[in-house]
C-alpha cells in the first residue's frame, strides 16, 4: 500500500535535507500531520521568510539579512585581520569563543578533486578584493580535511604572492585525548604545531 501523494511528496521534500533518509523523512511527515494547523502555517512561512530575506554578505559571504552582516558592519572590530573559514556556520563557532575580534571571509566550501569543486567555485576573488594596506593577517581556518588542507596551502600560496602574511589554526590533540586513539595526521599536525614550554 502506498501513501498518499501530498504524503509522498513531504517525504520527498524532508529527504532533500543532509542526513535524511526514507525513516526519518516518514517520522517527521507523521509528525507534521500532529501538528497543529497554526504551527505548520509558522514552519512553512519561516521557510519562505528565510528563503526570502536571508542572503550572503556582499563583503565576507557570510549569512545576513541586509547587504552587508553585522560583523563587516561593525567598525569597532580589528579591520587588520581577516579569518577565511569555509562555512557560516563556522563564523559562529568562531564568534563563540568570544577571543578573536577581527572580521571573516566565507569560502563556501573547499577545493575537492570527488566532488568536482576548483578554487574557481569557491568565494575567493571577493577575498583578494578587500586585502589592501590596512590588512596585517590572514588567518586560514578550514578545517583539518585533506580538502580543508589543499584549500589552505593554495590560499597561503596566493596570498604569499601578494605578499600578506598568513598563518593556519592550528591542529592536533584534542584536550582529554590519548596518544594511542589519535590517527597518524592528528599526530603529525599536533607535532608540527608544537611550541616551546
Amino acid at each position: 500500500m502506498e501513501y498518499p501523494s501530498s504524503f509522498e511528496e513531504l517525504v520527498e521534500c524532508f529527504k532533500m535535507l543532509p542526513g535524511i533518509g526514507t525513516k526519518g523523512a516518514e517520522r517527521m511527515v507523521y509528525h507534521v500531520l500532529e501538528m497543529d494547523f497554526e504551527h505548520v502555517q509558522r514552519f512553512s512561512s519561516a521557510l519562505v521568510d528565510f528563503k526570502t530575506n536571508i542572503r550572503y554578505c556582499k563583503k565576507c559571504g557570510h549569512i545576513c539579512e541586509g547587504e552587508i552582516c553585522e560583523i563587516c558592519d561593525d567598525e569597532t572590530r580589528d579591520q587588520s585581520t581577516i579569518c577565511v573559514v569555509e562555512s557560516p556556520k563556522d563564523v559562529y563557532a568562531m564568534e563563540k569563543l568570544k577571543e578573536y575580534h577581527g572580521l571573516y571571509h566565507v569560502l563556501h566550501g573547499t577545493m575537492s578533486i570527488m566532488d568536482g569543486k576548483t578554487i574557481e567555485d569557491l568565494n575567493i576573488q571577493s577575498l583578494f578584493d578587500r586585502l589592501n594596506e590596512n590588512i596585517q593577517e590572514v588567518i586560514i581556518a578550514t578545517n583539518p580535511t585533506r580538502e580543508g588542507e589543499t584549500t589552505a596551502l593554495f590560499l597561503a600560496k596566493l596570498l604569499a604572492k601578494h605578499n600578506i602574511p598568513a598563518s593556519r589554526i592550528a591542529n592536533g590533540l584534542p584536550i582529554g585525548g590519548n596518544l594511542d586513539y589519535a590517527d597518524e595526521l592528528t599526530l603529525l599536525k599536533s607535532l608540527e604545531g608544537r611550541k616551546k614550554l
